[in-house]
Order: structure tokens, then C-alpha cells, then sequence
């Protein structure tokens, strides 16, 4: 005969068992430590600053192409040819706020409260583009959500891709048709 107190710390030791997930459903977190967000982070924000500068005219301009590496993660070959395209458009462009107004003096573009996730060999990075293009005696200021898609094979990282998340927004670094 089993005492009723006994029975109960069985039962209970038995429903923990059964509800408790074994190993391999345990999941590892999607997210990404801090020190590669800021990597990523930083690769994705050269290339739009890049973008910027591309409005900015300067007499004795430097042809050099988009990196084709940053801060230790690769750009697919298909996304540098995508943003040397988006930078000889933006080059070319009217460079100002307005038709016939005073030209674009300066760019600077970051990235703020980016957050990675990692889902199995693809890394998704979500960010805010703030960009400020300076004029005669004004500026233009911009934040956008971007999303950042990177691939992983062992620890090579590579960016992939990049989009506009807010459906509305016309970033003044973006190319008019954006490259996809």
C-alpha cells in the first residue's frame, strides 16, 4: 500500500517529466550577440553611407567602387554591382532638394537599434537608416527602416540583400527604381 502523500510526490515527479521538453526540442536563441550585430551593423551602414556621398558633388571626385568587403563580412557580388549602379545614378541625379536649388554640401548616414536574428545559415538584420544631407543653409533629415539579409557559410559572413521597410518612405540615398 502506497501512503497518500507519497503517491502524490510520484504523480507529480511523473507529470514534470512528461511536460518537461527533452533536448531536442530545445531551441538555442535566435538572436545574434552584440558584438556581430555591430559588425553587421557597420558593413550594412558603409554601404549606404557610400550611397550618401554619391549626392554630394565634389570637383575632384574619387571613383572608387562600393567595398566589396567591410569590417570582415563579404558583399555578394550581385548586391556591389546593384550598389555601384545606385551610386552612379544617385551621382548623377539632380543633387539637390529642390530642381535648380542649392546643391547637396555633405551626407552622413547611420544605423541605429539594429537587432539580428539568426535563422539556420540566413542572418536578418532590422535598423534604422538616419541620414542628414546638408544644403546652402538648410538639410534634409531622414530615418527609415531597412532590413538587412546576410548569409553564413562557416564563420564568412555575406550580405545579400537590403530593402525599405516602410512602405511610403523615398530615401534620398536610394536610387528611383530600387535595385532588388
Amino acid at each position: 500500500m502506497v501512503r497518500p502523500w507519497l503517491r502524490a510526490g510520484l504523480a507529480f515527479t511523473l507529470s514534470a517529466c512528461l511536460l518537461a521538453p527533452s533536448s531536442a526540442d530545445r531551441r538555442t536563441d535566435p538572436d545574434v550577440d552584440a558584438d556581430v550585430t555591430r559588425q553587421l551593423t557597420i558593413a550594412a551602414g558603409t554601404l549606404l553611407q557610400h550611397r550618401s556621398q554619391a549626392l554630394v558633388q565634389k570637383h575632384n571626385r574619387d571613383h572608387t567602387s562600393a567595398p566589396r568587403e567591410v569590417y570582415g563580412v563579404r558583399i555578394s557580388p550581385r548586391l556591389a554591382r546593384s550598389q555601384e549602379r545606385a551610386v552612379r545614378e544617385l551621382q548623377n541625379r539632380n543633387r539637390a532638394p529642390v530642381e535648380g536649388g542649392p546643391a547637396y554640401t555633405g551626407a552622413r548616414t547611420s544605423l541605429d537599434g539594429g537587432h539580428a536574428v539568426r535563422e539556420g545559415d540566413r542572418i536578418t538584420l532590422e535598423a534604422v537608416e538616419n541620414t542628414v544631407v546638408r544644403y546652402g543653409s538648410g538639410k534634409v533629415t531622414q530615418s527609415v527602416r531597412r532590413r538587412f539579409v546576410f548569409e553564413t557559410e562557416g564563420q564568412q559572413i555575406t550580405l545579400v540583400a537590403e530593402r525599405v521597410l516602410d512602405p511610403d518612405a523615398r530615401p534620398v540615398n536610394d536610387p528611383f527604381e530600387p535595385a532588388r
